[in-house]
């Protein structure tokens, strides 16, 4: 039985070894860099660690980095080479409905290769968050995939976990957020205080939420660990991942914590640009699989 094809938009942040390695199709997003009055644009593609840092260092030094969705006509190519190379069965992963209107834009494209190629059949996933939330969900997909189950039964599975995945993020500095809507103009100069460090995580809708805010990053490691207890990651195929913005100090300090408590060392990556443009660089989250559904 011919296996589905695993597709997604970079908005998972998965590194570029891992996308070739598990033959997942990647739909690149592009963002553009304004340095003295000169714009250049990029692909959301990166293929060396290096890159990252370069990219945070950028934002740091004050160069603008913006981003736009994914739009019609780049879904359409996208999904129309799968097609025309003879891929039927496609499991689809797009940045939370909360954030952006990609997922309807994903839908309507596919639906538009399939009067074209009527074998097309594409199911569209919301990941109600971004980053590695919708990456652990291309995880568990190629998982399925390469176990033996079909374009169904894996869509079944995936769409039962996001609201089991919890968040504890936080940013160094909202006003990156603020600047792309993400979080209202009143939050970001609260949450932006001398020595603040805001906490958001996603609500169920999928959007971004200020939840609290606590002075310092040893605070920010409390907050989380306490939420972890709360809120316990399950044990059979534990799913705990730290992921930054060029922090990576810090993200291995909260890891080492994690493993300390539940003996389990978290997987450690980096933010990509797109979504990093957004959080601004010093930022750490935490993610990681629970029981309960994911509350507001």
């Amino acid at each position: 039985m011919a296996k589905f094809i695993v597709s997604t938009d970079s908005t998972a942040d998965l590194y570029a070894d891992y996308v070739r390695a598990h033959d997942v199709r990647l739909a690149p997003l592009s963002f553009t860099m304004e340095k003295d009055g000169v714009v250049r644009e990029y692909l959301d593609a990166f293929t060396d660690y290096a890159q990252y840092l370069d990219f945070y260092a950028q934002l740091r030094d004050k160069v603008s980095a913006r981003t736009s969705m994914l739009n019609y006509d780049a879904h359409y190519t996208h999904f129309e080479k799968i097609a025309r190379e003879g891929g039927t069965d496609v499991l689809h992963f797009t940045i939370s409905s909360g954030l952006a209107s990609t997922i309807h834009v994903a839908r309507r494209a596919a639906e538009d290769v399939k009067k074209e190629y009527p074998s097309f059949n594409l199911k569209a996933v919301d990941s109600l968050a971004a980053t590695i939330g919708q990456g652990e969900l291309v995880y568990e997909a190629v998982r399925r995939r390469d176990a033996g189950d079909t374009l169904d039964e894996a869509y079944a599975a995936v769409t039962d976990l996001p609201l089991h995945f919890q968040y504890v993020i936080a940013a160094n500095d909202l006003f990156y957020l603020q600047r792309g809507g993400r979080v209202s103009a009143a939050a970001a100069i609260v949450g932006s205080a001398l020595g603040v460090k805001p906490i958001l995580s996603f609500t169920q809708d999928g959007k971004l939420s200020v939840i609290d805010k606590v002075r310092g990053m040893k605070r920010v490691f409390a907050y989380a660990l306490d939420k972890m207890e709360r809120l316990r990651p399950v044990e059979e195929g534990r799913v705990i991942h730290v992921v930054h913005t060029d922090a990576e100090k810090d993200a291995n300090d909260l890891a080492d914590m994690i493993e300390a408590r539940w003996k389990t060392r978290p997987e450690v990556s980096v933010i990509g640009p797109v979504i990093g443009a957004h959080v601004g660089p010093g930022a750490v989250a935490v993610l990681w699989k629970s029981r309960e559904l994911r509350c507001d």
